[in-house]
């Protein structure tokens, strides 16, 4: 058995470039992930009674095209002789979102009727989770008539 010796050094080198290519790649990887967390935790649904669709018609009040969530304020008449309208927050997919499944800006603006199909907020408050809206302002130009996904 030899004696150990403090003289005796294993010593490793990698090239300048090697080196500093692993600690990008290392700095790339760690920065992916954080970024990633909040996204993966942010999108649930868990607020909305997914199950079956609330069928609505009413008066857009409001279209809000941000991130990370749209949403269209529906002014819905009341039921029955001289009830109140009520207004109801509609979550909706980002605009991004909203353009890969072809809704335009101007599809929908403040004053023009709509029929929408929502999910519900669980705690029976006026709020959805958009499905699927239906213009009806009459401007085939701005999709009338034409159902389409706002999630």
């Amino acid at each position: 058995m030899m004696p150990f010796s403090t003289s005796t050094r294993i010593r490793t080198t990698a090239a300048p470039g090697a080196r500093r290519a692993g600690m990008l790649l290392c700095l790339g990887l760690l920065c992916t992930v954080v970024l990633a967390l909040p996204g993966g935790a942010h999108h649930s649904h868990g607020n909305y009674e997914l199950t079956d669709f609330t069928h609505l018609e009413g008066t857009v009040r409001e279209v809000h095209l941000i991130n990370p969530h749209s949403w269209i304020f529906l002014e819905v008449p009341g039921e029955g002789d001289g009830a109140a309208p009520t207004l109801w927050a509609m979550e909706a997919t980002t605009p991004v979102g909203l353009r890969r499944n072809g809704i335009e800006p101007d599809d929908v603006l403040p004053g023009d009727p709509i029929r929408v199909r929502c999910h519900r907020l669980r705690d029976g408050s006026d709020g959805c989770l958009l499905g699927f809206v239906t213009p009806l302002h009459g401007d085939p130009e701005r999709g009338h008539g034409i159902e389409k996904e706002w999630d």
